[in-house]
């Protein structure tokens, strides 16, 4: 027995040894050496093209629940679909800042800072950098005053764990800045990025097309406060903008991973898509919307409108044109019978065409149509010499026809619209009806797009719609301003913040940002 306790204590005071003296080789256990320890910084764009699309969780809560309806695109009964009737909900408000933040633009930044000054990567580099811009542009016109030049790289340093947030002024500015230094480096003799740019396949006139829109609607959303500056970034844009619906920036999509599938399908078509929800039970098309497209025989209105019925059994469908009732907004299944007291289910309204709605359809970020819609007010303001009339006319053309790219089976004919494009007599109004015509007209071509379409709107004032007034509204009865910041802020970065608030106002949902002004 001693003499086995001798050798079990030398045994252990040899493996104590061998380990003190190869702690290196044991840590080198752990490592893999045939992993690759950098990451294909291509593959990153399309990953951060990706979520710049988003997943189901803030597309549900931002784009459908929140803007949809506050633009009277759509309308619920549901109450958790706060934008419809004007409530604060935490998750929903905060959940674009939440998950971009720590996703897309993080991704995108990486890709951004790696190829910064290197002369073969100059196409991935203004790729990255105008997604970046595009993500930023869209998350400040949410919430105004955001961390910008700090946002997305935590990695770099301690200095970034806590970004403050920029003032929405400077922001604006940088993004031009970033923006065209971007559009001006793309050299398509080298590093074509192909497949791994799901945007555009590597085409690079495609791309400075694309920057040169986003410039061109950066430059109107400003025009109110900083009117010079607006035009002269709006002009030296607008002659390289997007000339067709060949450039629509139209992220495709497949029914796959959740990371690339349609989320506008996820949310408003699959019943329990991961966690709840579907068409029967969320979003509508609106009454103020059906209306519009039936006053103006709109030939869209039964791409949008799918009929009446349960969305999810044909044989109780009525696709009638005439027959369609849009669900007023801001109602739920109780207060509904004030205005509808025989109301029995929502199948008695219009459910969203579900062709439009597939999992596989593109993702839109900005469309040809917007282009010529911006045109047509930049030139009844007097910035650009050409015809109002003729953009006016190319963007909603080319609104309608967009439609094309979501396999829809009732495409509108060449006559159709032309027939429509003329009983709207945009030459014969004035040029306070023209401006209004073009508002209405960027509203109806950014459906499903529905957060340009609120930005537009508070900008703009159009369309004309009446807000709602359920008696739980925290606004007073007016169309929400902006989105209230991600809640955790408020303690996981406190002093910025704070700073942000006493810099734009209360963080509330009628705090007016920089460009939205009367």
């Amino acid at each position: 027995m001693k003499n086995i306790k001798k050798y079990l204590s030398a045994a252990l005071v040899l493996v104590f040894i061998m380990s003190s003296c190869n702690e290196d080789n044991l840590i080198e256990l752990n490592i893999n050496k045939n992993a690759s320890e950098e990451i294909d910084l291509s593959y990153l764009l399309a990953y951060g093209q990706l979520r710049v699309a988003g997943a189901r969780y803030e597309n549900w809560r931002t784009n459908l629940i929140y803007c949809s309806t506050m633009i009277q695109h759509n309308a619920s009964l549901q109450g958790y679909w706060s934008g419809d009737k004007y409530y604060y909900n935490a998750q929903y408000s905060g959940a674009f800042m939440e998950s971009h933040y720590t996703d897309a633009i993080k991704t995108l930044t990486h890709v951004v800072d790696q190829t910064a000054d290197v002369p073969e990567l100059v196409n991935l580099h203004g790729a990255a950098t105008i997604m970046r811009s595009f993500d930023l542009h869209k998350m400040t016109d949410l919430y105004g005053n955001v961390p910008f030049f700090q946002a997305g790289r935590g990695l770099d340093g301690a200095e970034n764990w806590f970004p403050k947030y920029d003032a929405q002024s400077e922001i604006y500015a940088a993004l031009i800045s970033d923006i065209k230094a971007a559009r001006d480096g793309f050299d398509p003799s080298i590093n074509n990025l192909g497949s791994q740019d799901i945007l555009f396949k590597g085409d690079t006139e495609k791309w400075v097309k694309f920057a040169n829109s986003l410039l061109m609607r950066i430059a109107l959303r400003m025009s109110k406060v900083n009117p010079t500056e607006a035009q002269a970034v709006f002009v030296e844009a607008a002659g390289g903008a997007m000339t067709s619906n060949d450039d629509n920036a139209f992220l495709a999509q497949q029914n796959g991973p959740a990371g690339d599938t349609n989320q506008n399908g996820t949310s408003l078509v699959l019943s329990n898509a991961g966690g709840g929800g579907g068409d029967a039970s969320n979003g509508r098309v609106s009454e103020f919307l059906v209306n519009w497209l039936t006053d103006n025989n709109d030939p869209r209105k039964m791409i949008i409108v799918g009929g009446t019925g349960d969305p999810y059994n044909s044989t109780t469908w009525n696709t009638d044109p005439d027959s369609q009732q849009g669900l007023p907004n801001g109602y739920t299944s109780q207060t509904i019978t004030a205005i509808n007291p025989d109301f029995e289910s929502v199948n008695e309204y219009s459910f969203i065409n579900r062709e439009i709605l597939d999992l596989d359809d593109p993702y839109p970020f900005l469309s040809y149509a917007e282009v010529e819609l911006m045109k047509a007010e930049a030139a009844v303001k007097g910035w650009l010499s050409s015809d109002p009339e003729a953009h006016f006319v190319a963007g909603v053309t080319a609104a309608i026809q967009s439609w094309e790219a979501f396999g829809i089976s009732n495409a509108a004919s060449a006559s159709e619209i032309s027939t429509y494009i003329a009983g709207l007599d945009f030459a014969g109004a004035s040029d306070a009806a023209k401006l209004e015509l073009i508002g209405e007209q960027y509203w109806a071509a950014t459906y499903l797009n529905h957060v340009e379409a609120w930005n537009n709107w508070r900008r703009t004032g159009f369309p004309a719609f009446t807000p709602t007034s359920d008696p739980n509204n925290i606004t007073g009865g007016t169309v929400p301003r902006r989105l209230r910041y991600y809640e955790s802020e408020a303690g996981s970065n406190p002093d910025n913040y704070q700073s942000a608030v006493q810099a734009q106002g209360p963080d509330l949902l009628t705090t007016r940002m920089w460009w939205d002004v009367e």
